[in-house]
Formats: C-alpha cells, structure tokens, sequence
C-alpha cells in the first residue's frame, strides 16, 4: 500500500471518519474537490493527507469515492473516467443506495469495486472498528486500506439496505416509544433528550457488546422471555 497513491472524493461526514483513522495510521492520502478551498480546509485537521488538483488526481492508483449516490456516476461522467485513457485509477464505490453492477453497466471499462460501510459514520469515527460489505473479491492494496477500518465481510449489497432499513425503522419506534411515555408520565424535557442521547443508545450499545449490568440483564431476560411466549403463542394456533 506504500507504492500506491490514493484519492478520496467526499469530504462529508463518511470521508471525514475514513479519512481521521488513516491519518492516526500514517497513510497518505489524496483529497480532491472541485473548490480547492474546501479540500484545504478540510485537510486542516489531517498529518498524513495532501491535495490532489484537477491535474493531478487522474494519477492515483485508487479512487475512493465517498459521495451520495446520486452524485457518483455524475462524478465519473463529468471528469471522463474511461478506459480509452493512458492511465485509470481504480474506483471504489461506497454509496449506499448505488448498486456497483450499476456502474459497472454504464462503465464497462472501468475497473470498479463496491465497498459499503455498514453502519454511522459518527461511530466509524469514535471507534473505528467498522464493517465493510463487498461483492467481490478485492485485491490486496484495496482490502489492506479498509481493513485498517475494520472487518470486511463478503456478501450482497442488498443486505446493508435491508440491515439499515430494519436498524432505522426499530431505532425510531422505540425513540417515539421513549418520547410517548416519558409524556405520558409528564416527565421534563430534559429528561426526554437524555433518555434518547444518553441512556438508550449506551444500553443497546451494552447489549451488543454483552456488558449489560445487572438490573438491564433482567430487562432482557424478561423481554426474550415475553417473545418467546408471544412466538410459542402464535405458533400453536
């Protein structure tokens, strides 16, 4: 990974976090965006990164592009990322809702990888320790770049939707959960915002991390037994 130059496009909240635990690894790398005042301020903050103009950004060996989906083909399009140059970087596709077979398609030239990172980005930040999801078989140079991120896991990109869609939709019913009761009861605002930013995502954080204390663990053991009776029930009717 010494030999090899590497660039990442997206300065927001995903490349910030990638970007802070490659800096702390002593990995150089390359930011590039179109305002190359925002690039420099961002760098700010990074030992380890440098700035990557129009000119010089096409000589990377690896592209990482951290940008929304609908930001990424647009991206490529517009800075004639084809196969018909003398040199082409390999691309990393990262955005979620973006199906990497789907650039592929439009780029059939293109040598392109879809790494998805599983998770918030606040977390991948604080803790590192990510998890990265790839359909493919990734050479060494990209798999030692986000293996100092975290695990990398081989599986469909479908299942980081289905995961995000299942963790958001139960995240929120339980925050709306917390906020009826606490109304309900007639309990302070204040008490409200640290249930939600304090208390219940360092218990769910416990749970996980199998450090419950003792009065959440007889929480748990009360809710998994109550499913289990409500599961036992609806199977033998």
């Amino acid at each position: 990974m010494k030999d090899q130059r590497i660039g990442l496009v997206g300065l927001g909240k995903l490349g910030t976090a990638m970007m802070t635990h490659w800096d702390k690894e002593g990995i150089a790398i390359g930011v590039y965006h179109p305002v190359q005042t925002k690039a420099g301020h961002f760098l700010q903050g990074f030992q380890n990164g440098y700035l990557l103009t129009e000119s010089e950004w096409r000589d990377v060996d690896l592209l990482v592009l951290a940008l929304p989906a609908t930001e990424v083909i647009p991206f490529i399009a517009s800075k004639k990322l084809q196969g018909n140059l003398p040199y082409t970087p390999r691309i990393i596709n990262m955005a979620t809702n973006l199906p990497t077979n789907e650039i592929k398609v439009k780029f059939p030239d293109l040598k392109v990888y879809g790494v998805k990172y599983m998770g918030h980005s606040k977390d991948l930040l604080e803790h590192g320790n990510g998890l990265f999801i790839t359909e493919t078989e990734l050479p060494p140079t990209i798999g030692e770049l986000f293996h100092v991120l975290g695990k990398i896991n081989m599986d469909s990109e479908n299942v980081l939707s289905e995961v995000n869609k299942l963790a958001t939709y139960f995240a929120i019913k339980t925050a709306v959960t917390i906020e009826t009761e606490c109304m309900k009861r007639g309990l302070s605002p204040d008490y409200l915002k640290r249930a939600l930013t304090s208390l219940a995502p360092e218990v769910i954080r416990s749970y996980s991390e199998g450090s419950l204390g003792h009065f959440a663990k007889e929480i748990a053991a009360k809710i998994k037994e109550e499913s289990s009776s409500d599961s036992d029930g609806r199977n033998t009717r």
